[in-house]
């Protein structure tokens, strides 16, 4: 019994411990008139860095379990680590319609 209970807890620290080694970085162009690509799905953890390649100025503005905003820009990039599961909406502020999803699982 004692054998099963510390075999269970080894194998849930396992688990816990190794989600983080699944998150990674997922890069995002800002680009004219969209986001490249157009969805996303990244694990709890991951960084999201947005690298503007375009001739306009641009934002970030998310919405979903968590909401963060870049300040406008034409060039450089903006990360943002993502921690919360669930589904975010990416959108650009100077351009209507121009929009993303990406899914933290």
């Amino acid at each position: 019994m004692k054998r099963t209970i510390v075999s269970s807890l080894a194998i849930a620290l396992l688990a816990l411990f190794a989600v983080p080694a699944l998150a990674g970085t997922k890069t995002i162009l800002v680009k004219d008139d969209f986001y490249s690509p157009k969805s996303t799905t990244v694990s709890s953890g991951s960084t999201l860095r947005f690298v503007w390649r375009g001739d306009s100025l641009h934002n970030v503005v998310a919405t979903g379990p968590v909401k963060f905003r870049s300040s406008l820009k034409r060039t450089g990039s903006y990360s943002k680590r993502v921690t919360r599961r669930g589904t975010y909406t990416i959108v650009c502020t100077v351009h209507s319609g121009k929009k993303m999803k990406v899914v933290v699982r």
